[in-house]
């Protein structure tokens, strides 16, 4: 054999293990398409009620820290392709509101509260900008080859349905308040009884890190842009004068003592969100096989 057939093969020889290695890799995200997903975290309430000290808007700015409340999460993930993932998920979370904790002066004469779980199941499509690359089956020092990377980024954008029952606490008793028409609903021909059960958009980012092959742990942060204005029960005008009744009572709760009827009460103009922070556990489960390199 002469030198130029010596040199091709020496050539061979040292690439044969790369590009099995990059073979592999391109298999490997086959092998383990299916993930479980558990998530412990936090939400909060984008809306009417509450907020920064100034008028409402429809935006972070808005946010109110201290109604931060728990949140949990279940969920399953086929990854389509390395990039492309389909992600449905159960989430549950609680949102509140409460007019005491803003200095801007008409939200805060307004004096309103409310509380409300939410249930909460949406399925996405996942874009992944940073792909996890598993390499070596240890990570060995001194081993070449191509090297983990045990980070992932991605984005996400879907449709969900989700549950709501606002409630609001008089004299130390929590009352459902849709049923009672607080904004003259279901007395007046104009305004309709909401349904509690509405439509999201859920859309966010969320990045993970590999502890190995399987598992994986992350953080996820998503907005649910509604199609409702009551997640709070606050969206047009006062109907109802300070009474006695129930309803009149929980309709209007103004520091001050005159008449709000046909007086703005909410912002019909933008509907609610809420917002989930979740920490997650992923788990992988192998649904084919690969033939590893030795290295």
């Amino acid at each position: 054999m002469n030198d130029k057939y010596k040199k091709l093969l020496l050539v061979g020889l040292i690439l044969i293990p790369f590009l099995g290695s990059a073979q592999v890799a391109k298999k490997r995200w086959k092998a383990y398409r299916i993930e479980y997903i558990a998530g412990l975290g936090v939400t909060n309430f984008l809306g009417e009620l509450g907020g920064a000290n100034r008028v409402g808007t429809h935006a972070f700015r808005d946010l109110e820290f201290s109604m931060t409340r728990p949140a949990a999460m279940i969920g399953y993930r086929y990854k389509l392709s390395p990039t492309f993932a389909w992600c449905s998920k159960f989430s549950y979370g609680i949102v509140s509101g409460d007019d005491a904790l803003t200095k801007e002066h008409f939200r805060n004469n307004r004096n309103l509260s409310f509380k409300s779980n939410i249930f909460e199941l949406s399925t996405n499509i996942e874009i992944s900008f940073l792909q996890e690359q598993v390499g070596h089956r240890y990570k060995l020092r001194g081993v070449r080859g191509m090297r983990n990377v045990e980070i992932s980024a991605y984005g996400f954008l879907g449709i969900g349905v989700f549950h709501f029952n606002p409630k609001a606490k008089l004299d130390g008793q929590w009352y459902q308040l849709q049923p009672l028409g607080t904004e003259g609903q279901g007395v007046v021909a104009s305004r309709s009884k909401y349904k509690r059960t509405q439509l999201c958009v859920p859309l966010g980012l969320g990045a993970k890190y590999a502890i190995d092959r399987q598992i994986s742990v992350g953080l996820e942060l998503g907005l649910r842009y509604t199609f409702t204005d009551y997640i709070d029960d606050v969206s047009k005008s006062y109907y109802y004068d300070r009474g006695g009744s129930l309803v009149e009572i929980l309709a209007d709760r103004s520091l001050d003592d005159k008449s709000h009827v046909g007086e703005q009460r909410g912002d019909p103009r933008w509907n609610d969100a809420y917002v989930f922070a979740m920490f997650n556990i992923c788990y992988k489960i192998r649904t084919g096989r690969v033939n590893y390199p030795m290295f």
